[in-house]
């Protein structure tokens, strides 16, 4: 893993040396043990849902170079508690950054594994339950493998009528459709049965795939613009950047008439979101003045599938339901990165593209 990561950064080192500097930014710190204070040499520190990791050296010290925007920078090492801290462009050249690891305890989650049962031959059971709500169901779900599978873990609470996948390590998923071998963290994956919501969270990092021709090179080129398009990553950055109507966005507000749902077109986007941009810290800050959003991008319609199973959505567009949390906004960051993604849930469309049609921040739309 350790050769792996030092590979990785290595690639991404000698790539920057080729872009003006002022497209990038490096971070570096070190890694300690929270009680020794001692380095860990070899901890894992990556840009969650980028190409760029490293590991750390013999006195527990990293270094990355970073596309200007904003990331969360994950670090793991076996045996402790994973950790994350949000950086962005502003904190470019910083050095004294420390980051402390606490060593995994008995928590809550042995408890809750303990108190349910684990499903004998969960993967039969439930594996492809789990593929279509984490990989997801698109065209792209059908050329994504997850390699180690056997890592996984089922548990079924009676009681609660809930489904908890855990992982043993991480899922290493390999997407010949967009040329990506992913590493996942898996924190952890629910599926409440009784009100049909489910989550997951984690951390993944990319790695691009080695092409076996120009003819693939240009195929997965293709596929990843595709997957972009009319993506949150395409949106987030249209949105920061003003563009919503040249790239084929369109917002509508959500109220409700006579206790019926309503959508009220708006001629300027920017001002029903309360677009607000801080030009010194290179952030965009955005609240709607109602709670839920339409989403509407018009330069594509769903896909098939999509609409086979939801045959009362539109046809002729994509439409994506966001709903934020009242009085709470999201703030962006110049490559799409945003937060606090807790802060709206999205629904619909875009709720139907899960990892397999997932891009990491340091894409570079065509």
């Amino acid at each position: 893993m350790k050769k792996f990561i030092s590979l990785l950064i290595f690639s991404v080192i000698v790539s920057v040396y080729g872009f003006s500097q002022s497209t990038y930014y490096f971070i570096s710190g070190k890694i300690v043990d929270a009680v020794s204070n001692q380095p860990l040499q070899g901890a894992s520190v990556f840009a969650q849902n980028t190409t760029i990791g490293t590991a750390t050296g013999a006195d527990g010290n990293f270094k990355l170079y970073l596309p200007n925007g904003g990331y969360d920078l994950v670090v793991t090492f076996t045996g402790f508690q994973t950790e994350t801290r949000r950086i962005s462009t502003g904190d470019a050249g910083e050095k004294g950054l420390v980051i402390t690891l606490k060593q995994k305890e008995k928590s809550m989650e042995d408890v809750v594994v303990k108190a349910s049962n684990e499903v004998k031959e969960g993967w039969v059971k439930y594996g492809d339950f789990f593929l279509e709500n984490f990989i997801g169901k698109t065209s792209n779900s059908k050329f994504c493998t997850i390699i180690n599978k056997e890592v996984l873990k089922f548990y079924y609470s009676k009681k609660r009528n809930r489904l908890k996948v855990l992982a043993s390590a991480p899922l290493q998923i390999e997407n010949l459709a967009l040329g990506y071998k992913i590493r996942y963290e898996l924190d952890s994956f629910t599926h409440e049965y009784n009100t049909g919501a489910g989550i997951y969270s984690g951390y993944p990092l990319f790695e691009e795939l080695i092409p076996a021709d120009s003819s693939q090179s240009a195929a997965w080129a293709m596929k990843r613009q595709t997957a972009y398009n009319g993506s949150i990553l395409h949106f987030m950055r249209s949105l920061y950047n003003r563009q919503l109507k040249d790239d084929g966005f369109e917002i509508q507000l959500l109220v409700k008439v006579n206790d019926k749902d309503s959508a009220l077109s708006i001629k300027d986007p920017y001002a029903a979101l309360n677009y607000n941009k801080d030009d010194s810290a290179k952030i965009v800050e955005v609240i709607p003045n109602q709670r839920d959003v339409a989403l509407i991008y018009k330069n594509e319609q769903p896909a098939p599938g999509y609409l086979d199973a939801n045959p009362d959505q539109p046809g002729k567009f994509q439409l994506t339901v966001l709903s934020f949390l009242p009085g709470e906004s999201i703030v962006i960051e110049q490559n799409g990165y945003y937060y606090e993604q807790a802060n709206f849930t999205i629904n619909q469309y875009l709720s139907w593209e899960k990892m397999a049609d997932m891009l990491p921040y340091d894409y570079k739309a065509m």
